[in-house]
């Protein structure tokens, strides 16, 4: 019994890479962080559950929206031998257990931001059509890399939403950085699938610019990125310790850059997603080490 519900639910970890949703977890970090500081009055279990509804939020809405993708795409992924074997061509999960887990999914994500605050839950229908859309971007422009950057990079200003029910130029800043990345790293990854893409009639900016424009497109946004991840850490009142991890960012996306330039067929050793996922954990420790000081000060105000 225990072995078939643990089979299942690795099953459907695997349909939506629920391993993946760990490593965005820093971004949402990063404006907790920022958030709690500018947030007094809260006890510590207004906090812990603020932080819980938070990491509902998440795992819904990435859940959804991923599962939404795998689904969007299936005819696709069926056609293509990179993608063949994923779970529903391969048959491991039908059309109708997918549409069912992408609705307790979004399900699971309206019920963390009713519990988070109104503005949150009056966001949370846009920012999930937001997501579960970009799916279908790729049938017709070749932006849909900075749309998906976009996506997954609302995760600081949906966080700073949630704690503070505000809008503030700081988490924009942050998102667009992260944004940036996100696009970046994408327009690599879809280096890989370019000759099946322009067979497909489907639009990336590789089948649109080709190979060298691609990498050069992707190079820009990284540094756009960069500069924005700048900007968010100034306005943030970052400095010192923060600044050596954002240097520590920017080696990263150039390892991203050289592998990429190496393997111009698109077929990327495992370092190079390795080098993706350490991003947004490195920019959240300079953060965290930066604001250590203010952090544990915050925490024994609160009785700890």
């Amino acid at each position: 019994m225990i072995s078939s519900v643990l089979d299942i639910l690795g099953k459907y970890g695997r349909f939506v890479k629920f391993s993946h949703t760990l490593f965005a977890l820093p971004f949402a970090g990063i404006a907790f962080i920022l958030a709690f500081l500018r947030t007094p009055g809260l006890t510590l279990g207004e906090w812990g559950m603020k932080f819980f509804w938070i990491l509902v939020c998440m795992i819904g809405a990435r859940s959804a929206a991923m599962g939404f993708n795998r689904w969007a795409d299936r005819g696709f992924d069926s056609k293509n031998p990179r993608t063949a074997n994923r779970e529903i061509p391969a048959g491991k999960i039908s059309d109708v257990a997918a549409i069912v887990f992408v609705l307790l999914a979004a399900l699971l994500f309206f019920v963390g931001s009713w519990f988070l605050n109104s503005l949150s839950f009056y966001l949370a229908a846009p920012t999930l059509f937001l997501l579960l859309t970009y799916s279908y971007t790729k049938r017709f422009t070749f932006l849909c890399h900075f749309y998906l950057g976009l996506s997954i990079g609302l995760a600081p200003l949906a966080t700073w939403i949630a704690l503070r029910e505000e809008f503030s130029w700081i988490p924009v800043l942050w998102t667009l950085g992260l944004a940036f990345n996100l696009a970046g790293f994408d327009i690599l990854y879809a280096l890989q699938d370019r000759d099946f893409d322009e067979r497909e009639g489907l639009h990336s900016v590789p089948v649109f610019f080709g190979l060298e424009n691609s990498l050069w497109i992707s190079r820009l946004s990284h540094v756009l990125s960069l500069c924005f991840l700048a900007w968010a850490g100034y306005e943030s009142g970052l400095s010192g310790i923060f600044w050596i991890f954002w240097f520590a960012t920017g080696f990263l996306m150039a390892g991203e850059q050289w592998i990429a330039r190496k393997n111009e067929d698109g077929i990327f050793p495992p370092a190079f997603y390795g080098i993706h996922s350490w991003i947004s954990v490195v920019l959240f420790a300079g953060i965290l080490l930066e604001k250590s000081r203010e952090i544990a000060d915050s925490v024994r105000q609160l009785g700890i």
